[in-house]
């Protein structure tokens, strides 16, 4: 070969080279961040060329598709009963992104996940349309509906979590106020309309808070039984009927003011079966200086606190502080101070005390299939940790039955179902200012089986402060759900 036609040979051999090395560029190095530009609209085009699979509830699908009139998209998301469920599914949006369900399990819905590339290359192959898979969730549709309803008829705002104490499935997300997803799914200014009036800087109630799973509250007294919990796990005291050493008033370290409880109540030296059935802040907080922040910590994380959880869906961590003195570990071992938590945080705690002291990871999908409705990924119960011994989880089992029995709890009780349970009442807004959070946590026992523990807060400003207590605004709520729970097994 002559000099020149070598010349051109190399040159063209380099030309080569660089294409194969700019399109394993762009196709490896590049794809994600191309896939994801936001003017990439081939990607959205794509992903809504067809039906989005379903988000699955008792066998039934909560979501559904329609195709739309206009535009570049094809099919659009809808939601069937949206604004009950929208804590659950969170929405899918032409315009806004995705959120929850719909956002985690995505690649599933779609149908784009590396587990259906198999079937998609088949699919492929035979000039079958790409289908999206399921996503089963472990949701109970009548607590869902008990909880939803119970929350919108007492109005205001507020949320409820229930969970199956024996493997960690959550039964129950209800959030309200909410805001059906249908409304915002397209791409159209109706779409975009609804949207801003569901944006919190139009709407101060902000609809779209999931308040079930991302919003802390203070729980007050309902993280008594956390601070019950320390006690006996750290041997203050050996059983629920034993004396406390708890002067009245009680007079918090290093300060010369007393701590109150909520009226005229028997807390001086109360047992701490009595302390929880009236609700005795003067005994809690002086357990909670005695045993000190390191321990009270130590038990809080291990009913979750401080950690946020993937259930698969991302969950705000609660709240116990560290590096505090005896008089600020007393006022957070009432539930008062920096202490927060999430109605899911409190579930959990309910929910360990009734699996007789051991902690299932929560989660709520149960499931996923591929769109021939074969599984792909079954979740397996799994153990999170252990707040408490056997022994100690049936002395406070006894103890917050007793609250439900004749104490502030009585409001829950169920015919033929033995009910633990505790309220609260969270001092809300600067130097308690606003309407304080109603709280209540409880389990069902029916017979062996304990098949649901709940957590309910209600924020209520428009009620009388003086009508606001966890057993007349939160109790009845967790009833209803647990009696949904109890009845659906039967």
């Amino acid at each position: 070969m002559n000099k020149p036609l070598r010349r051109i040979a190399i040159f063209c051999g380099l030309l080569v080279l660089a294409l194969l090395i700019r399109d394993n560029w762009l196709q490896y190095v590049k794809a994600d961040a191309l896939r994801e530009d936001e003017d990439n609209r081939r990607v959205l085009i794509e992903r809504y060329a067809t039906p989005r699979g379903d988000i699955i509830v008792d066998g039934k699908a909560i979501t559904g598709h329609a195709e739309t009139t206009s535009g570049d998209f094809k099919y659009k998301r809808t939601y069937k009963d949206g604004a009950m469920w929208a804590p659950v599914t969170g929405f899918v949006s032409q315009s806004f992104g995705a959120t929850q369900l719909e956002s985690v399990e995505d690649g599933i819905l779609t149908g784009n996940d590396d587990r259906l590339f198999f079937r998609n290359t088949l699919d492929m192959l035979t000039g079958k349309a790409k289908e999206g898979g399921n996503v089963v969730t472990t949701l109970n549709a009548a607590a869902q509906k008990a909880a939803y309803e119970g929350l919108k008829k007492r109005g205001g705002k507020g949320a409820v979590v229930a969970i199956e104490p024996s493997t960690g499935k959550i039964l129950t997300a209800a959030s309200y106020p909410s805001y059906d997803p249908s409304t915002i799914a397209g791409g159209s200014d109706s779409d975009a309309a609804a949207w801003k009036k569901l944006d919190k800087k139009n709407n101060p109630d902000d609809p779209m808070l999931n308040r079930a799973l991302r919003e802390v509250y203070p729980p007050g007294s309902t993280f008594k039984v956390v601070t019950a919990a320390a006690a006996l796990e750290n041997g203050l005291y050996k059983s629920a009927d034993e004396a406390t050493d708890t002067p009245l008033p009680w007079i918090m370290p290093g300060t010369t003011t007393p701590l109150p409880n909520e009226g005229n109540l028997p807390c001086k030296n109360a047992t701490m079966r009595l302390a929880l059935q009236v609700s005795c802040n003067t005994v809690f907080g002086k357990i909670g200086a005695d045993l000190g922040n390191e321990k009270m910590l130590e038990e809080a994380k291990k009913f979750g606190f401080d950690e946020e959880q993937f259930i698969p869906v991302r969950t705000s961590a609660p709240v116990f502080s560290s590096d505090m003195n005896k008089s600020q570990t007393a006022l957070s071992s009432i539930g008062q101070f920096n202490t927060a938590a999430t109605p899911l945080q409190m579930a959990m705690v309910a929910s360990a005390v009734a699996n007789n002291g051991t902690l299932m990871k929560p989660y709520m999908v149960d499931s996923l299939q591929a769109p021939n409705l074969d599984t792909l990924e079954k979740t397996e119960p799994e153990k999170m940790s252990q707040p408490l011994t056997p022994e100690n989880a049936q002395i406070l089992q006894s103890m917050m039955q007793t609250v439900v029995q004749k104490g502030t709890g009585t409001t829950a009780q169920i015919q033929g179902v033995t009910v633990g349970g505790k309220t609260g009442t969270a001092q809300h807004g600067e130097n308690n200012s606003k309407n304080p959070y109603a709280w209540f946590i409880s389990y069902a026992k029916v017979g062996d089986s304990t098949p649901v523990a709940v957590a309910v807060v209600v924020q209520d400003d428009n009620a009388e402060r003086a009508e606001i207590s966890g057993s007349g605004l939160a109790a009845p709520i967790a009833k209803s759900v647990m009696e949904a729970v109890i009845d659906s097994k039967k």
